[in-house]
């Protein structure tokens, strides 16, 4: 058995492989529609772009809309497992702002040229659903991570569930407030006052 496919030695090459490409398509998906408009791209464009197969878009993404959102997806998800990995004293509200402000750190240092991206995300009808999808998505682990923290039962306790939902309502406010005025201000410190505001 070599390292690839030793447990507990992370991903294998092959799963590796595939992440890198499913991050590449919806990359070019994004890139193509703030260049072109979303309307104007079509899953070949993306495809081409890659240099795959329609059938290898298929096996990842649905549509061009679902695989713009799987950015925000994976943004989401890396946040919840760094939540688990928070130092177990940090008051909860201080580690659900540090958490979600570094899964936005990128927007930032990429400056004014992150926020077409995101812009569309957010007010395209279009990505709309796909990406309030995503956010919905995370509020069932992100309450059974707050319920380890904080020793409550996700079953019956309703305040991890409702945390989560304030939270990533939180975060959705924050970009929005972010996209109004133009990047003037820090997304991750908007994220920050955002969460810690409902947590």
């Amino acid at each position: 058995m070599d390292s690839t496919t030793m447990p507990g030695a992370g991903p294998g090459l092959r799963e590796r492989k595939k992440l890198a490409t499913k991050q590449a398509l919806a990359l070019a998906a994004m890139q193509l529609a703030v260049q072109r408009g979303l309307e104007n791209v079509r899953v070949e464009d993306i495809t081409d772009a890659v240099n795959v197969s329609r059938r290898t878009f298929t096996n990842y993404f649905s549509c061009k809309e679902e695989a713009i959102a799987s950015l925000n997806t994976a943004r989401f998800t890396q946040a919840v497992e760094a939540l688990r990995g928070r130092p177990a004293g940090e008051p909860l509200a201080d580690s659900l702002a540090e958490v979600f402000a570094a899964e936005h750190e990128a927007a930032t240092q990429l400056g004014p040229e992150r926020i077409p991206a995101i812009r569309l995300m957010m007010t395209s009808p279009a990505l709309q659903g796909e990406a309030l999808k995503t956010l919905v998505q995370t509020e069932g682990p992100l309450a059974k991570v707050i319920a380890e923290r904080t020793g409550a039962d996700p079953q019956s306790d309703l305040r991890p569930h409702v945390t989560a939902a304030a939270v990533m309502a939180a975060v959705r406010a924050a970009t929005e407030h972010w996209i109004a005025s133009e990047g003037a201000t820090s997304l991750p410190d908007l994220i920050r006052e955002a969460v810690r505001q409902v947590a």
